[in-house]
């Protein structure tokens, strides 16, 4: 039943990934959420800077407009990837899932095989 032990290791496999996958996941949302940290920091320091804390005034500073724009896409990113985050999720309890069925079938064929042997040795 070599066929069974394949399925085994090819569900550990899928299911190594989807954990992988998800700790890649995990360690970018971090490191977006310390880059849109900086960028509120740097932000606050330019309007306490300028003065001004206002966007829509004439004289807002041009480098905490840019860096609001690149935190707001930072945080639209990472919102995405909590999102991407969820279905590996799912994904990953499908594969656990998968992997737990294969390998209780190969249990079970070993334990027929074992059967099957040790009659065959009463017998001959």
């Amino acid at each position: 039943m070599k066929s069974r032990e394949n399925l085994v290791r090819v569900k550990q496999f899928q299911v190594n990934e989807k954990r992988r996958q998800l700790l890649q996941l995990d360690m970018m949302i971090a490191e977006f959420e310390r880059m849109a940290t900086e960028l509120d920091l740097q932000i606050a320091a330019e309007e306490k800077k300028a003065g001004i804390t206002d966007v829509n005034h004439f004289a807002y500073p041009t480098f905490a407009k840019a860096a609001r724009q690149r935190r707001d896409n930072l945080r639209n990113s990472q919102a995405d990837l909590v999102q991407q985050r969820s279905v590996a999720e799912t994904l990953l309890a499908e594969a656990e899932a998968e992997l737990s069925k294969a390998e209780m079938l190969e249990s079970r064929d070993t334990k027929v095989r074992e059967e099957v042997g040790s009659r065959s040795a009463m017998i001959g």
